[in-house]
C-alpha cells in the first residue's frame, strides 16, 4: 500500500472517500479529479459507476486513483453524465476487490450503486436476520447490508425503501447512491461523517469534503444536514429530512486530522482549528525550549499555532521525502529502521544541542513516537519534549474509523508519565478535552449532550453499539475483521 503518511503504520485511519456528480459532461473524469482530492481518506482501492442514461458502467480497482483511472480505455468505458466515486481503506480484514466502493445491484426499481463513507454498527445483526430471509450476499461489507434492507422493503418508491432501510441501522453513514432516476446524498442523523454539496455549472456534486470542490473547480454550496437526505434529477435538488431530529456529533477528529487542512468542515476551516489547537495546547502545556518543530505533515499547522502562541521559533526539523511510498527494502529490524530513514531525516544542524518540542496529532500505539524521538536524540537535541495536539486516544472507534483493537491503544494501557518513558521523551502532554472544544470556538464539552462525537477520547459513544455489546466482545474484533467501509 502506497502512503501519504510515512508513519502511516500509527496513524487512525478515516476508512473511505466519496464524490458524486450528477448532470456533467464525462462525469467519469471530474469523480476521478474528485477522488485524487479524497485520496488521503483511503489508498487501498479506489472506484467509479457511471450511468448513460442506459446503461450503468463500473471500474473497481485495487491501488490509487492514479494509475488505475488516468488510462483512456477505462475512463472511455465509463460514459455518462452522472457517476459517483469511492476511495477506501481497509479495517484488519481482507483487502479484496469484491469489497471495494461503489457497490452495485439490479433492484426491482432498477439499477442501484452505492459508496458509503462510515461504518454500521448494527451490520452483523442485520445480516443474520437477512440471511435467513434468504439474501445472498457477496462481500464482507456492511454497506451491502443496505442494499439488501432496500432490495426486500415492502415500500412501493425507491425513495421510501431507501429511507425504511437507513431506519433499521445504527452508526455512522454518509451515502451518495446514483440510480437512472437521479442521483441521492444523505448523512446520517448524528452528522458523525460529512458530506457537502457542490455546483459545477449546472451540475450538483456530492462530496466528503470542500477540498474536493476545489480540485474540480466547483463552487461550495453547503453542507448536508445532519439526517438529511437529498434528491438530485434533471437539474434539481430537493431536501427531505425522514428522520427525528436530534443534536448532532459530528465526528471531531476530522478537525484533528483526517480532513485536509484545506478544507472546510460544517463551516469551519480545518486549518484554522489546527491552528487554536495547538495555541491551546502551549497554553495548557508550556515548557522552556528553543524550537517547535512538527511531526510531518499532520503535526504542522498544531505547531504553528503552538510557536505563535508560546514565542518559540517554529522549524522544520524534521525532513520528509515526498518519493516515498512502500518501502521496498525486504524486512528485518536493522533494515526496516533504514526504511524509516528513507521516508523521514532529521535536520541534524538545527537541531544539535537544543532543547525542542515536537508537536503530532496524536498517539495510537507510540510506534510513531517512538522513532522520532530517538530520531531527536540520535541528532543531538539536548531535550525532547512531546505534545500532542488531541487528547489520549484510550477507546475504538466503531463509526468508519480503522482503530485497533483497545489494548493495543498505549493511552488505554498507560498513564502519561508511563507513555512518556515509553517513547524516551523528557515530558510528554496532550491537550485537554476542553482544550480541544475551546479550540472550536465552545466555552467547554457540554457532557450532558457533547457537541461532537469524541468516543475515542472519552468512550461516550453517541449511538447504540448492537454489534459491539458486553455479550459480544469475543466477537468485536472478528467483526471488525469483516468490516469494510
Amino acid at each position: 500500500m502506497l502512503t501519504t503518511h510515512p508513519f502511516d503504520d500509527d496513524k487512525l485511519r478515516e476508512e473511505c472517500g466519496v464524490f458524486g456528480i450528477h448532470g456533467a459532461e464525462s462525469a467519469a473524469a471530474v469523480v476521478a479529479l474528485g477522488l485524487h482530492a479524497l485520496q488521503h481518506r483511503g489508498q487501498e482501492a479506489a472506484g467509479i459507476t457511471a450511468f448513460d442514461g442506459k446503461e450503468f458502467h463500473t471500474h473497481r480497482a485495487m491501488g490509487h486513483v492514479a494509475g488505475n483511472f488516468d488510462r483512456d480505455d477505462i475512463m472511455r468505458q465509463l460514459a455518462g453524465s452522472s457517476a459517483i466515486g469511492h476511495v477506501r481503506y481497509s479495517t484488519t480484514g481482507e483487502t479484496a476487490l469484491r469489497n471495494v466502493q461503489p457497490l452495485f445491484a439490479d433492484l426491482a426499481t432498477g439499477g442501484f450503486a452505492v459508496a458509503h463513507n462510515g461504518n454500521i454498527s448494527n451490520a452483523t445483526a442485520l445480516r443474520k436476520i437477512l440471511v435467513r430471509r434468504g439474501s445472498i450476499f457477496q462481500s464482507t461489507s456492511d454497506t451491502e447490508v443496505i442494499i439488501h434492507l432496500v432490495a426486500t422493503s415492502n415500500y412501493r418508491t425507491l425513495l421510501d425503501r431507501f429511507i425504511d432501510a437507513l431506519k433499521q441501522v445504527e452508526g455512522a453513514y454518509s451515502l451518495i447512491c446514483l440510480t437512472a432516476e437521479g442521483m441521492i446524498g444523505c448523512r446520517d442523523p448524528l452528522g458523525i461523517r460529512p458530506l457537502v454539496i457542490g455546483k459545477l455549472g449546472n451540475a450538483h456534486i456530492l462530496a466528503s469534503e470542500t477540498v474536493a470542490l476545489d480540485v474540480v473547480g466547483a463552487e461550495f454550496v453547503r453542507s448536508v444536514e445532519p439526517g438529511e437526505l437529498v434528491i438530485i434529477r434533471e437539474g434539481e435538488l430537493t431536501s427531505h429530512h425522514p428522520f427525528a431530529e436530534r443534536p448532532a456529533r459530528p465526528c471531531i477528529f476530522e478537525y484533528v486530522y483526517f480532513s485536509r487542512p484545506d478544507s472546510i468542515v460544517d463551516g469551519t476551516s480545518v486549518y484554522s482549528v489546527r491552528k487554536a489547537i495547538g495555541a491551546e495546547l502551549a497554553r495548557e502545556n508550556p515548557v522552556e525550549a528553543d524550537l517547535v518543530i512538527p511531526v510531518p505533515d499532520s503535526g504542522t499547522p498544531a505547531a504553528i499555532g503552538y510557536a505563535q502562541e508560546s514565542g518559540i521559533p517554529f522549524e522544520l526539523g524534521i525532513i520528509r521525502s515526498h518519493y516515498v511510498g512502500r518501502t521496498f527494502i525486504q524486512p528485518g529490524d536493522k533494515v526496516r529502521h533504514l526504511g524509516v530513514k528513507l521516508k523521514h531525516n532529521a535536520n541534524r544542524a538545527l537541531i544539535a544541542g537544543k532543547r525542542i518540542v515536537l508537536i503530532d496529532d496524536s498517539i495510537v500505539r507510540g510506534t510513531t513516537s517512538l522513532k522520532i524521538v530517538q530520531m531527536m536524540r540520535d541528532a543531538g537535541a539536548a531535550e525532547v519534549h512531546m505534545r500532542i495536539a488531541s487528547p489520549p486516544t484510550s477507546h475504538s472507534c466503531f463509526y468508519g474509523v480503522d482503530t485497533p483493537e483497545r489494548a493495543k491503544l498505549l493511552a488505554a494501557q498507560m498513564t502519561v508519565g508511563q507513555m512518556a518513558n515509553f517513547i524516551n521523551a523528557d515530558s510528554l502532554s496532550f491537550l485537554t478535552i476542553d482544550g480541544l472544544y475551546r479550540a472550536l470556538g465552545e466555552a467547554k464539552r457540554a457532557d450532558d449532550c457533547p457537541q461532537y462525537c469524541d468516543a475515542c477520547f472519552t468512550g461516550d459513544y453517541p449511538t447504540t453499539l448492537t454489534d459491539f455489546d458486553e455479550n459480544s466482545l469475543e466477537d468485536q474484533f472478528s467483526l471488525l475483521a469483516e468490516r469494510v467501509v
